[in-house]
């Protein structure tokens, strides 16, 4: 079996020009063939009509004798050909060597002759194998078919001829065949080495080195495909990156909780409970630690959600002016115990749309959760909402630190932090944003460091009914 590009190119393109050489060969040898014994046939017809012409026109009294007798005389003595009458059995009267052999020739020539056509014979003599052209024609008396005159050649020098020819072109075309085997080895190497290279870096990146390259060595599609296999270990390396990242940011989110939680433990296990106010303390740290674990692990469940394409919504036609009246209540004491000011900015009409209002009540708590963290003492945090055409703007905005340039792009890609030295996952903003477009929406942040960020969601607007 054929292992291989490179066996396979050169062996394919190989039987490819093989092919075409040896019908080349072919049609060579055929024209080269027609040429040579056409131009001499040819040749033989014409002399051996004209000679027959000129007997049968001037000898008209003559007996089949006389007529060969005077054939005899009157053929030139460069005649290459041999001359023969036969008479109407086919037997040999006289030849131009003067002999009368009385051999029967019944060859196709002859019989044709006989009928009163010329005829024609390319074959082998009976007697000698040697190969011949031989043309008859009929002589006649007093209009009557008496005799045949017959021209014969040897075919062997033309045979030769063309054979050597043939073997020329046969060299020719073994030398093309070998010229094109060598060309096809340049080509399949020039095609399966830069493969082998993408094999290489593909090998290097299953053993765990993101930082190999493939080499591009040409602008083509192998090329093309160099360059996005380098795109993609370039993005490989940056997701393994950033979970990495994510590993050691989630211990440290899980470590603090369970360390507050298992040492308040052991002080009130400790203690006792003879200090209502060291256990009440210990107890809203305890609860404290314990929200922040379920809410991490609830973004860790939700992302395996989206990765497996497992999350499903439970849509509905709602209001989201509702859920945005809500969390305005949710976060007012929040607010108040941060000094930031929430400023909550609603249409008089309703908007409607279609969707999950679980889903999307996340999504508005994880903004402010987000606006609240990163705006200090002093700042406002301002959700409004509008329609526009057939759109619902909800807009999210704080007079927070802001988000760096550099992080900007990437701040919606999953267990991506940035700069940020707050708590959390990485995952907060990727799942907003999952659950957006799965309500067939846009997500969309702007921010500028020290003028804080402002977080956009277009949500498309059910029609009122």
């Amino acid at each position: 079996m054929m292992k291989g590009i490179r066996t396979r190119l050169v062996v394919y393109f190989g039987l490819i020009l093989l092919l075409i050489v040896l019908l080349l060969e072919g049609l060579f040898y055929w024209a080269v063939h027609s040429y040579y014994f056409g131009t001499a046939t040819e040749a033989l017809v014409t002399r051996t009509t004209t000679f027959t012409n000129f007997i049968n026109k001037y000898t008209t009294s003559y007996s089949l004798k006389d007529k060969a007798r005077y054939i005899l005389e009157n053929v030139s003595n460069q005649e290459y050909a041999k001359v023969e009458v036969l008479d109407i059995d086919g037997r040999v009267l006289l030849n131009s060597y003067g002999f009368q052999t009385g051999e029967i020739i019944q060859t196709p020539d002859v019989i044709d002759a006989l009928k009163g056509q010329s005829g024609l014979h390319i074959g082998r003599n009976p007697k000698t194998k040697e190969r011949i052209i031989a043309v008859s024609n009929p002589l006649l008396f007093a209009n009557e078919y008496i005799g045949v005159l017959r021209y014969t050649i040897s075919a062997e020098p033309l045979y030769h001829a063309v054979n050597r020819i043939a073997m020329y072109g046969a060299g020719v075309g073994a030398g093309v065949v070998i010229l094109a085997f060598a060309l096809s080895l340049l080509i399949a190497k020039r095609i399966v080495d830069p493969i082998k290279d993408l094999t290489k870096a593909a090998t290097q990146m299953a053993k765990g080195n993101f930082t190999t390259r493939a080499t591009k060595r040409y602008d083509d599609e192998v090329g093309t495909l160099a360059d996005a296999f380098n795109y993609m270990a370039a993005e490989i390396g940056k997701n393994e990156k950033l979970k990495n990242d994510f590993i050691s940011s989630v211990s440290h989110e899980l470590r603090t909780p369970l360390t507050s939680i298992k040492g308040w433990g052991e002080t009130l296990i400790s203690g006792g409970l003879d200090e209502p106010e060291e256990t009440m303390l210990g107890l809203e740290v305890i609860s404290k630690e314990t929200d922040r674990l379920i809410g991490l692990v609830e973004e860790l469940l939700d992302f395996s959600k989206f990765q497996s394409g497992e999350m499903k919504l439970c849509q509905e036609r709602m209001d989201i002016r509702d859920v945005l009246d809500d969390l305005y209540l949710q976060f007012t004491i929040r607010s108040q115990e941060k000094q930031v000011d929430l400023h909550l900015e609603l249409p008089s009409s309703p908007l409607l749309v279609m969707g999950d209002p679980n889903r999307l009540k996340q999504v508005f708590v994880n903004l402010l959760d987000n606006a609240f963290k990163f705006t200090p003492l002093g700042g406002s945090i301002t959700v409004s909402a509008e329609a526009t055409g057939d759109r619902a703007i909800v807009t999210v905005t704080d007079t927070g630190e802001g988000i760096d340039t550099e992080d900007l792009p990437h701040i919606t890609r999953k267990f991506y932090k940035g700069r940020s030295k707050q708590s959390g996952s990485g995952l907060g903003l990727a799942i907003c944003k999952e659950i957006i477009q799965l309500h067939a929406g846009q997500f969309h942040v702007s921010s500028s460091v020290g003028h804080g960020t402002s977080i956009t969601v277009d949500l498309p607007m059910e029609k009122e009914k």
